[in-house]
Protein backbone atom coordinates (compact mmCIF):
# COMPACT_ATOMS: atom_id res chain seq x y z
CA UNK A 1 0.00 0.00 0.00
CA UNK A 2 2.80 2.38 0.91
CA UNK A 3 4.40 1.93 -2.50
CA UNK A 4 1.42 3.63 -4.17
CA UNK A 5 2.90 7.00 -3.23
CA UNK A 6 6.41 6.09 -4.35
CA UNK A 7 7.75 7.72 -7.47
CA UNK A 8 8.80 5.34 -10.25
CA UNK A 9 12.42 5.57 -11.31
CA UNK A 10 13.08 7.79 -14.28
CA UNK A 11 15.97 9.35 -16.14
CA UNK A 12 13.96 12.31 -17.36
CA UNK A 13 14.17 15.76 -15.84
CA UNK A 14 11.15 16.48 -13.66
CA UNK A 15 9.90 20.01 -13.07
CA UNK A 16 7.14 20.92 -10.58
CA UNK A 17 4.91 23.99 -10.71
CA UNK A 18 4.33 24.71 -7.03
CA UNK A 19 2.35 27.33 -5.16
CA UNK A 20 -1.02 28.67 -4.08
CA UNK A 21 -4.18 28.56 -6.13
CA UNK A 22 -4.68 30.97 -9.02
CA UNK A 23 -0.99 31.62 -9.66
CA UNK A 24 -0.82 30.34 -13.23
CA UNK A 25 0.53 26.84 -12.59
CA UNK A 26 -1.71 24.93 -14.98
CA UNK A 27 -1.41 27.48 -17.78
CA UNK A 28 2.35 27.46 -17.39
CA UNK A 29 2.55 23.64 -17.22
CA UNK A 30 0.62 23.32 -20.49
CA UNK A 31 2.64 26.06 -22.19
CA UNK A 32 5.99 24.56 -21.12
CA UNK A 33 4.95 21.07 -22.21
CA UNK A 34 3.93 22.41 -25.62
CA UNK A 35 7.15 24.40 -25.96
CA UNK A 36 9.31 21.37 -25.16
CA UNK A 37 7.05 18.92 -27.00
CA UNK A 38 6.69 16.81 -23.89
CA UNK A 39 4.06 15.63 -21.47
CA UNK A 40 2.64 17.36 -18.43
CA UNK A 41 1.01 15.81 -15.38
CA UNK A 42 -2.32 17.46 -14.51
CA UNK A 43 -3.34 18.29 -10.96
CA UNK A 44 -5.32 15.24 -9.85
CA UNK A 45 -6.89 17.10 -6.92
CA UNK A 46 -8.71 19.38 -9.37
CA UNK A 47 -10.14 16.40 -11.27
CA UNK A 48 -11.11 14.77 -7.98
CA UNK A 49 -12.68 17.94 -6.55
CA UNK A 50 -14.64 18.65 -9.72
CA UNK A 51 -16.07 15.11 -9.65
CA UNK A 52 -17.10 15.54 -6.01
CA UNK A 53 -18.67 18.94 -6.78
CA UNK A 54 -20.79 17.33 -9.52
CA UNK A 55 -22.21 15.06 -6.81
CA UNK A 56 -22.73 18.11 -4.52
CA UNK A 57 -20.04 16.87 -2.13
CA UNK A 58 -17.12 18.73 -0.61
CA UNK A 59 -13.60 17.57 0.00
CA UNK A 60 -12.77 16.25 3.46
CA UNK A 61 -9.56 15.01 5.04
CA UNK A 62 -10.63 11.49 4.01
CA UNK A 63 -9.95 12.59 0.43
CA UNK A 64 -6.30 13.56 0.99
CA UNK A 65 -4.78 10.10 0.52
CA UNK A 66 -6.93 9.16 -2.49
CA UNK A 67 -5.86 12.48 -4.07
CA UNK A 68 -2.20 11.75 -3.31
CA UNK A 69 -2.53 8.23 -4.72
CA UNK A 70 -4.24 9.54 -7.86
CA UNK A 71 -1.53 12.17 -8.33
CA UNK A 72 1.26 9.61 -8.14
CA UNK A 73 -0.56 7.18 -10.40
CA UNK A 74 -0.85 9.92 -13.05
CA UNK A 75 2.77 10.98 -12.64
CA UNK A 76 4.11 7.42 -12.75
CA UNK A 77 2.04 6.63 -15.84
CA UNK A 78 3.26 9.71 -17.71
CA UNK A 79 6.85 9.25 -16.52
CA UNK A 80 6.97 6.03 -18.54
CA UNK A 81 5.89 7.96 -21.65
CA UNK A 82 8.14 11.01 -21.24
CA UNK A 83 11.46 11.17 -23.00
CA UNK A 84 13.76 13.81 -21.50
CA UNK A 85 11.45 16.13 -19.59
CA UNK A 86 8.23 15.88 -17.59
CA UNK A 87 6.32 18.92 -16.35
CA UNK A 88 4.26 18.32 -13.19
CA UNK A 89 1.42 20.70 -12.35
CA UNK A 90 1.80 19.64 -8.71
CA UNK A 91 3.37 16.97 -6.49
CA UNK A 92 2.83 15.29 -3.13
CA UNK A 93 4.58 18.11 -1.27
CA UNK A 94 1.88 20.46 -2.54
CA UNK A 95 -0.78 17.96 -1.42
CA UNK A 96 0.90 17.92 2.00
CA UNK A 97 0.91 21.73 2.25
CA UNK A 98 -2.77 21.94 1.31
CA UNK A 99 -3.76 19.12 3.67
CA UNK A 100 -2.05 20.94 6.55
CA UNK A 101 -3.79 24.21 5.62
CA UNK A 102 -7.28 22.72 5.32
CA UNK A 103 -7.14 19.96 7.97
CA UNK A 104 -4.87 21.07 10.78
CA UNK A 105 -5.32 17.78 12.66
CA UNK A 106 -4.56 15.64 9.58
CA UNK A 107 -1.30 13.74 9.53
CA UNK A 108 -0.17 10.93 7.31
CA UNK A 109 3.18 9.25 7.77
CA UNK A 110 2.88 7.84 4.23
CA UNK A 111 2.14 11.20 2.62
CA UNK A 112 4.87 12.96 4.60
CA UNK A 113 7.46 10.29 3.74
CA UNK A 114 6.93 10.38 -0.02
CA UNK A 115 6.25 14.12 -0.20
CA UNK A 116 9.80 14.55 1.08
CA UNK A 117 11.51 11.56 -0.57
CA UNK A 118 10.15 11.82 -4.13
CA UNK A 119 12.69 13.62 -6.29
CA UNK A 120 12.28 16.51 -8.73
CA UNK A 121 15.07 18.40 -10.45
CA UNK A 122 13.51 21.81 -9.92
CA UNK A 123 10.45 23.48 -8.45
CA UNK A 124 9.00 26.70 -9.80
CA UNK A 125 7.36 28.52 -6.89
CA UNK A 126 4.61 30.69 -8.37
CA UNK A 127 4.18 34.06 -6.72
CA UNK A 128 0.81 35.57 -5.77
CA UNK A 129 1.30 38.71 -7.86
CA UNK A 130 -1.26 37.56 -10.46
CA UNK A 131 -4.92 38.42 -9.80
CA UNK A 132 -6.93 35.73 -8.02
CA UNK A 133 -9.63 34.32 -10.30
CA UNK A 134 -12.60 32.26 -9.10
CA UNK A 135 -13.27 28.98 -10.87
CA UNK A 136 -15.73 27.11 -8.65
CA UNK A 137 -12.98 25.12 -6.89
CA UNK A 138 -10.66 27.84 -5.57
CA UNK A 139 -11.69 29.14 -2.18
CA UNK A 140 -8.88 31.08 -0.47
CA UNK A 141 -8.74 34.51 -2.11
CA UNK A 142 -8.02 36.24 1.21
CA UNK A 143 -5.38 33.77 2.37
CA UNK A 144 -2.91 34.11 -0.50
CA UNK A 145 0.00 35.48 1.54
CA UNK A 146 -0.12 32.82 4.30
CA UNK A 147 -0.54 30.10 1.66
CA UNK A 148 2.43 31.42 -0.31
CA UNK A 149 4.51 31.44 2.89
CA UNK A 150 3.47 27.84 3.61
CA UNK A 151 4.59 26.74 0.15
CA UNK A 152 7.89 28.58 0.33
CA UNK A 153 8.52 27.26 3.84
CA UNK A 154 7.91 23.67 2.69
CA UNK A 155 10.50 24.03 -0.07
CA UNK A 156 13.05 25.56 2.27
CA UNK A 157 12.40 23.17 5.16
CA UNK A 158 12.86 20.14 2.91
CA UNK A 159 15.73 21.73 0.95
CA UNK A 160 14.05 21.44 -2.43
CA UNK A 161 15.69 23.36 -5.29
CA UNK A 162 13.40 26.15 -6.45
CA UNK A 163 13.13 29.31 -8.48
CA UNK A 164 10.54 31.98 -7.71
CA UNK A 165 8.38 32.91 -10.70
CA UNK A 166 6.88 36.40 -10.54
CA UNK A 167 5.33 38.88 -12.92
CA UNK A 168 3.01 38.20 -15.82
CA UNK A 169 2.67 34.82 -17.49
CA UNK A 170 5.09 35.75 -20.28
CA UNK A 171 7.79 36.67 -17.78
CA UNK A 172 7.19 33.48 -15.78
CA UNK A 173 7.42 31.40 -18.95
CA UNK A 174 10.69 33.06 -20.04
CA UNK A 175 12.32 32.53 -16.64
CA UNK A 176 11.14 28.92 -16.52
CA UNK A 177 12.50 28.22 -20.03
CA UNK A 178 15.88 29.69 -19.06
CA UNK A 179 16.16 27.38 -16.05
CA UNK A 180 14.86 24.30 -17.85
CA UNK A 181 17.32 24.88 -20.70
CA UNK A 182 20.14 25.01 -18.14
CA UNK A 183 19.05 21.62 -16.80
CA UNK A 184 18.71 20.12 -20.28
CA UNK A 185 22.17 21.35 -21.29
CA UNK A 186 23.97 19.82 -18.28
Amino acid sequence: MEEILKQDESHCIKIVLFGPESTGKTILAKKLAAYYNTLWVPEYSRIYAENKAKMHEVLTQDDVLPIAEGQMALENKLTKQADKLLICDTDLLETKVYSEAYYQDFTSVRLNKFAIENYYNLYFLTNIDLPWEPDGIRDKPHEREPMFQAFQSALETHQKPYVLLSGNLTNRFEVAVKHINELLNK
